[in-house]
């Protein structure tokens, strides 16, 4: 038998899977990263550690950044990228991500079609990534991991999301499209 033809194959890898399975998954991963590293899910500020380990092995001396010398943060940068638990998750994540679009067939090298789109998504990366850093986290660290601890800021955050989406939508259409 071809692992094409298991039935687990097909339900498991290639079958997208239902929302509520999603959100349950989701749920116990939090609630998992939370035990183990006492932080909640976040993904954006270890992007900013690894920019500065990138910056530190280039010789520079990110620890006197104001942003890094907060205590958490400092700690972070001196112990490393194994050390910390949230780092090793965006680096799962990005994996099993990959993963996850070959075992379903769904990998595509896709050729630009304008540099339209290409400005588009260089912008939209770089407007959502500074959104991210001044809102205390993307949809994972503000959202997802705001609204499960009943904190405020995750609520206003899902509001402006939506108005977020709604007006990048229209600029998408109306420039780039």
């Amino acid at each position: 038998m071809k692992l094409q033809d298991n039935p687990y194959y097909k339900k498991l890898l290639k079958d997208p899977w239902s929302y509520t399975a999603g959100a349950v998954i989701l749920a116990l991963l939090n609630i998992g990263l939370f035990a183990s590293t006492g932080k909640p899910w976040g993904v954006t500020t270890p992007f900013s550690y690894w920019g500065a380990w990138i910056y530190k092995a280039l010789g520079g001396n990110p620890e006197s950044w104001f942003y890094f010398q907060q205590k958490a943060h400092a700690e972070a940068i001196k112990a490393g990228f194994w050390m910390d638990g949230h780092s090793v998750s965006n680096l799962g994540i990005i994996f099993g991500a990959f993963l996850a679009t070959l075992l379903a067939s769904q990998f595509k090298i896709k050729k630009i079609k304008s540099w339209k789109q290409v400005v588009a998504a260089i912008l939209g990366g770089l407007l959502m990534g500074y959104g991210a850093r001044i809102s205390f986290g993307c949809n994972i660290g503000a959202l997802f991991s705001g609204v499960a601890s009943m904190s405020l800021h995750g609520w206003v955050f899902m509001i402006f999301i939506f108005v977020g989406a709604f007006i990048g939508s229209k600029l998408l259409v109306k420039y780039f499209m």
